[in-house]
């Protein structure tokens, strides 16, 4: 399922800052901006034991979404912007709905959970992903989801039971307790309504018969592997436990991974970092991901995903080698994009920050 919306040329007025339009025109209307994509919370929802839907309505600056794309949103606080990367869903009347689990430290999902109230307005980025449908009518669709990575298969579930579910799909959700879930009786709805959708809701912690995790569970009863394209999502150690179970096994393996996975302290000490456009030199530790070293020393980069989607932090990297911290490959190529919250420092670097 994606929305269009029309984005209308703003004006040309060349003796008018975008700025000075933004700052009277929001206080008539507070979505009346010249181009900046923002939206309105209408309503709140808790979706599960630690996780609220936000109802959305995007203004005339938001250029729509596929099903299985993530959208950045920003919300002030304590007197900064802070943006982070969550995945839509389009609901029948045109607006977004982003359903949001509170996260341990993280500003970002502290408010949205907490705070946010119908009548706040938060700023939005365009759409962004590669983890949308395809057309093919003989692949069969396998789909995991950890935790909160059941909302982009919740979007694409909902754009494939408005095609009337043309493929077989399997959807297999890992949480830990059954309160931990969203969605659940959409879902089963879903189960009911559709012979080729089936649904196994899998608890690892549940007290009379814990469920395997990914890299245990027993994929045999699938039918045709070998034609079935798997999206994965969750955090990153499900992720790739996921890959490595079905390496060979299956057509295509697409993911997502909303965390840093757990890489072997195979690099010790730190590094010189020099920061070109603030003349700044800082002492930054191996194996950390840029954007987080950063942040731990009171610089902020514009940031969104932190998983290496929306390219949001990336800067030009002049010199140094670094190392992708999801792949683990080096890249010593002088002058190229980095993408900070992917990549950690394994020499001395110097960035155009």
């Amino acid at each position: 399922m994606s929305a269009v919306y029309r984005n209308a040329t703003p004006p040309q007025i060349p003796w008018l800052s975008e700025g000075f339009f933004d700052f009277w025109s929001t206080r008539v209307n507070r979505l009346w901006t010249l181009r900046r994509p923002l939206a309105r919370v209408v309503a709140r929802n808790a979706a599960s034991a630690d996780a609220v839907t936000l109802e959305l309505q995007p203004n005339r600056h938001f250029a729509g979404v596929q099903a299985g794309q993530h959208i950045n949103v920003g919300v002030e606080v304590d007197g900064r912007l802070v943006t982070r990367s969550y995945s839509p869903t389009v609901l029948p009347n045109g607006r977004l709905s982003i359903t949001v689990k509170a996260i341990p430290d993280g500003k970002a999902s502290t408010w949205l959970t907490r705070d946010a109230r119908p009548g706040d307005v938060i700023a939005l980025g365009q759409a962004f992903g590669e983890m949308t449908l395809r057309t093919d009518p003989g692949q069969r669709l396998l789909l995991l989801a950890a935790g909160s990575g059941i909302t982009p298969m919740r979007s694409l579930l909902q754009a494939l039971d408005a095609q009337g579910m043309p493929v077989t799909v399997d959807v297999l959700y890992w949480a830990r307790r059954r309160e931990e879930l969203c969605f659940v009786e959409e879902l089963q709805a879903l189960a009911a309504r559709h012979p080729h959708f089936r649904l196994q809701l899998l608890l690892t912690r549940d007290a009379a018969a814990p469920a395997a995790r990914v890299d245990a569970h027993d994929f045999a009863a699938l039918d045709a592997p070998a034609a079935t394209r798997v999206l994965a999502c969750g955090p990153a150690g499900f992720v790739e436990a996921a890959r490595q179970r079905l390496q060979g096994q299956v057509a295509q393996f697409d993911s997502e991974a909303f965390s840093q996975p757990a890489l072997p302290d195979i690099e010790q000490g730190s590094v010189q970092v020099q920061l070109l456009r603030t003349g700044r030199t800082l002492t930054l530790p191996r194996g950390k991901p840029l954007l987080a070293a950063l942040e731990a020393e009171g610089i902020q980069p514009a940031s969104g995903c932190r998983m290496g989607i929306c390219n949001t932090c990336v800067c030009d990297k002049v010199s140094g080698i670094t190392r992708h911290t999801l792949t683990g490959d080096y890249a010593a190529e002088p002058s190229t994009p980095l993408k900070l919250c992917v990549n950690s420092a394994s020499t001395d670097l110097a960035l155009e920050l």
